[in-house]
């Protein structure tokens, strides 16, 4: 693994070299300092990795060897991943400021998720569908050739492995650009899966910016599929480029998540998830539950409550095992949230708790901001409704469910829900009525990779995980094979 302060390499089609894009460093959130330098990949890189990607999987075994021995090859990543886990978590602890606790979970759900399609790939069936005539119909499934993965700077390594598993379980070679300012796990973990024994060719990472490797991936005629994790704007660019391609794409984008306390939770857990779904990763998920509807009969009480833990939250190094929140990405951001805020206060609303950068020698350089809670807006503010994408939770009361749900399914978006009640029937009803790819109930910001996860309306399209993810990186073919013991009689034979 490549040290700190090193400078890297990217990787085309198998060879590590010097991108020919505009040099860079990656820089650590907590103090601003440089962990690592490379060259970006320039549109020319890009090309020739996607034209070699075309050629290593027509020329490559991958696609042809069982899919048992695929899964092997994935197995073996999964493997290697655990072996270099504390590396790897303290290597992703560098390149995005997540607390160490984070960045280990991480990198074990990589490792699962590799696991995982390792398994469903070597136990896929295809399908004989019932025969309406003389032969028997099959629905089978073919790789698509080259695809292309570009995943966002909040969780590389398991963003990463969402895509690259499945993708390269369906035989595909892959194309992966990872956010430009968090490249390092996806080089570290190029480098496993040649390690591991994934052919030359069949894999290129390409860090640079995304208006120019993006663009260049998306818009090249060989890349088959885009799977995007990242803002909807973005999203939604790419998606107008592969219309014209006609072009399948996946989509996971932003959210603006509503969680619901019902008069009747029970308020320790209902606290506690609420706080860890907004704060953990210090607000920077799509996930994050940043609209908050609480009954208001306990409205003041759980507030109040929630004010207080958010008060007991240890902001600081993202080295420390006690850390629960560490900086945010990039001073940028950071002013970006902070504007935000202003806004919400211009808006009329009152600052519960946080609202402006710790105090402390510790926080000078890094890019830290408090957990903030602000009340008295309603669903309609414009930080009730675009997402911040930080540490910022904007609590509302609620007088009825009728209301309550107009409110939660008010939003552009539809990725995630949370709902908190002792009542099973009426959280079960309350669930399927919000509109939302995922819904929480009595928990939030849990994840398996044997479930399908994905969003409605702005949050995306497709969905990654599950049996089935793999499906997305291949085409459906179906097959008659003919039983009639005459010739077609249309013939004439």
């Amino acid at each position: 693994m490549s040290t700190t302060h090193d400078t890297w390499q990217i990787n085309v089609a198998g060879e590590w070299r010097n991108g020919r894009g505009e040099a860079y460093a990656s820089t650590y959130p907590a103090t601003g300092e440089e962990v690592g330098r490379l060259h970006a990949a320039s549109v020319e890189d890009t090309n020739e990795a996607i034209e070699r990607a075309h050629q290593a999987f027509s020329t490559s075994d991958w696609a042809s060897r069982l899919p048992h021995q695929r899964a092997e090859v994935l197995y073996r990543v999964a493997q290697m991943i655990r072996d270099g886990a504390e590396e790897l978590a303290q290597l992703q602890r560098l390149d995005n400021g997540k607390p160490i606790n984070e960045t280990r979970a991480l990198v074990a759900s990589a490792a699962s998720t590799f696991q995982f399609f390792g398994a469903a790939c070597e136990t896929l069936e295809e399908t004989i569908t019932p025969s309406r005539g003389d032969y028997v119909t099959m629905s089978v499934h073919e790789p698509m050739g080259v695809v292309a993965a570009i995943t966002p700077w909040n969780s590389p390594i398991a963003s990463d492995a969402q895509k690259l598993a499945p993708a390269l379980a369906a035989g595909n070679a892959v194309i992966l650009k990872p956010a430009e300012v968090t490249p390092l796990l996806s080089l570290e973990l190029a480098r496993i899966c040649e390690a591991a024994g994934v052919p030359k060719g069949m894999l290129s990472v390409l860090p640079g910016k995304g208006s120019v490797i993006g663009d260049a991936i998306t818009k090249h005629p060989l890349v088959k599929r885009v799977s995007f994790t990242g803002g909807t704007n973005t999203g939604k660019h790419i998606a107008r480029i592969a219309a014209d391609k006609m072009m399948p794409v996946s989509m996971e984008l932003g959210g603006k998540s509503a969680t619901m306390v019902l008069e009747d939770a029970d308020l320790d857990h209902a606290v506690a998830g609420v706080l860890y779904g907004i704060f953990s990763s210090s607000g920077e998920s799509c996930i994050a539950g940043s609209r908050l509807f609480v009954a208001r009969r306990i409205y003041e009480e759980f507030v109040d409550r929630l004010v207080e833990g958010a008060q007991r939250l240890r902001v600081g190094d993202p080295a420390s095992e006690d850390t629960q929140m560490g900086p945010l990405i990039t001073a940028k951001h950071r002013e970006s949230i902070e504007r935000y805020v202003a806004m919400g206060v211009d808006e009329g609303g009152r600052i519960r708790t946080g609202g402006v950068r710790p105090s402390g020698a510790q926080f000078d350089k890094g890019w830290f901001y408090t957990p903030t809670i602000i009340e008295g807006l309603n669903n309609q503010a414009r930080i009730a409704q675009e997402e911040i994408f930080g540490p910022v939770l904007v609590a509302m009361p609620f007088d009825d469910e009728a209301s309550l749900i107009e409110q939660a399914n008010d939003s552009v978006y539809a990725l995630a829900a949370g709902v908190w009640s002792r009542d099973f029937k009426r959280a079960w009803k309350l669930g399927r009525a919000v509109q939302a790819g995922t819904v929480w109930v009595n928990t939030y910001k849990q994840f398996s990779i044997a479930t399908p996860f994905g969003g409605w309306r702005d949050s995306g399209l497709g969905r990654e995980k599950g049996r089935e993810g793999i499906f997305q990186y291949m085409e459906q073919k179906s097959m008659y094979w003919g039983t009639n013991e005459t010739p077609l009689a249309w013939a004439g034979v």
